[in-house]
């Protein structure tokens, strides 16, 4: 029995889980943290602005997403050249992602000027909602630039295994980004009450910050000589393909995730502003809960890629069963606050001074919403687990069309269906979100014990 537990401890890879995916989720959690005092400010200035905050943030997102994920796919190019030993690659497809970072800038800038109105106009919230949801979205898009060059530049450290610098430029983020949203929002310091346009400029603020200390830390002389950060910055048709081939699929992945809640939360909104503003609570509250699954997915995804790059699969499946077990135990204990405490979790959303009517409706529909979300981030947190092993191997193809078909079958379909013609009610909603969940995490689970990501690689040609 000894020997056994002996050669168990041996072959696990909790410590190098730990080490990778901690600084990470601490990470993700700050980022969520942001979010959440966004929400739980708004919640207390206006009910029309927390129901308008969700939706033009996660409109938004939807675009960030996108081209943040195909900039951040570059750490799995650093993970398997480092594993590989080829580090002065790893400044040559930094720079590319930087290229498409600022291609990127210029897309955010047309949506800008022109998708804020049609856009929000399609949902059909009340007008006051839809005004502040296009100055949200608006100010967000015009910063989102910044957003994705953090992602971008954030991989130099993380795809090499060190994400505590990582972590620290997102920790100096939210340092600015709490006290600043709250003197915006509601005019404290000396500051003008700018309510929701203050909490977006916040939040273009704290990415800024983070953008300039990565910078800082990254292109020095020292870098340079390792990695060619400074000196390898031609463009390459060849390495850019290469991320275009695998980052756009894996962007898509999240995109396509997004922009299925995306519908989802504009189609609530068409039931009620009490079911969608306790909606937009719920999903905040899950935001936080779940950053810590998607920190250890790129964790994995980072371990994966330099057990797959120095050629040894048994390493990454090792790392892959060491960060399930740590994230279930993580999750067991959220999903029993939220059982046994939905009252306390939701109390920071209701604000004290509003209409007792409006808070007490919001409350009762909210808390069995939190128990439906409490089994959602079980197996929401083993799709993750097993989708960023998919994504560190560049297996994102499968991923993007699975993800794809089971957003259109199991959610928009029977939600869009359940609401606008058969009367759905928030609950039935939320079941069809539970439902979407457990599919992905089905066939991310299917096609991790099938095997071929272990042949798999994005650098295969290049590295050679």
């Amino acid at each position: 029995m000894l020997q056994t537990i002996s050669n168990w401890r041996r072959r696990s890879r909790y410590h190098d889980v730990v080490r990778v995916c901690l600084p990470l989720v601490a990470s993700m959690s700050a980022t969520t943290v942001m979010e959440f005092t966004d929400r739980a400010f708004l919640a207390n200035y206006s009910l029309e602005a927390i129901s308008a905050a969700a939706p033009a943030g996660i409109t938004a997102f939807l675009f960030m997403a996108f081209f943040g994920g195909v900039g951040s796919y570059v750490g799995v190019f650093i993970a398997q050249y480092s594993g590989s030993g080829a580090h002065r690659q790893i400044g040559r497809v930094l720079w590319q992602g930087l290229y498409f970072t600022l291609f990127s800038g210029l897309i955010f800038w047309l949506l800008s000027l022109f998708a804020a109105e049609p856009l929000f106009r399609l949902a059909g919230h009340s007008p006051e909602v839809q005004a502040l949801e296009r100055i949200y979205f608006d100010i967000l898009c015009r910063g989102a630039v910044l957003h994705v060059a953090v992602a971008t530049l954030s991989t130099f450290f993380a795809g090499r295994g060190m994400t505590r610098p990582v972590m620290l430029s997102t920790l100096l983020g939210m340092a600015v980004n709490i006290p600043l949203d709250y003197a915006l929002i509601f005019g404290r310091w000396g500051l003008p009450e700018m309510g929701i346009a203050g909490a977006a400029v916040a939040t273009v603020c704290a990415w800024a910050i983070s953008f300039l200390l990565l910078s800082l830390l990254i292109f020095t002389p020292e870098h340079d000589r390792r990695f060619a950060v400074l000196s390898n910055r031609a463009f390459s048709g060849e390495i850019f393909s290469r991320l275009m081939r695998y980052g756009v699929p894996g962007s898509l992945q999240f995109s396509i995730d997004i922009l299925a809640f995306t519908f989802f939360l504009l189609l609530v909104g068409r039931i009620g502003t009490i079911e969608l503003a306790a909606t937009n609570i719920v999903m905040s509250i899950n935001a936080l809960a779940f950053m810590p699954s998607m920190g250890v997915s790129q964790g994995i995804s980072v371990l994966v890629g330099q057990a797959l790059g120095a050629r040894q699969p048994q390493q990454a499946r090792a790392a892959v069963w060491s960060g399930i077990h740590l994230l279930l135990v993580y999750i067991a204990v959220v999903d029993l606050l939220f059982i046994l405490f939905p009252r306390a979790i939701l109390s920071p959303f209701l604000a004290t001074g509003s209409d007792p009517a409006a808070a007490g409706a919001v409350l009762a529909t909210a808390m069995p919403i939190l128990r439906i979300v409490s089994a959602y981030l079980f197996f929401d947190a083993l799709y993750m687990v097993f989708s960023g092993v998919l994504r560190g191997a560049g297996d994102t193809r499968f991923i993007m069309v699975s993800i794809g078909l089971a957003s259109v079958l199991c959610l928009i379909l029977p939600v869009s269906a359940g609401i606008l013609a058969f009367d759905m009610g928030i609950i039935g909603a939320w079941l069809c979100v539970l439902i979407f969940v457990f599919a992905l995490f089905l066939l991310s689970a299917g096609r991790y014990r099938h095997g071929r990501w272990q042949q798999m690689l994005v650098i295969k040609e290049s590295a050679r």
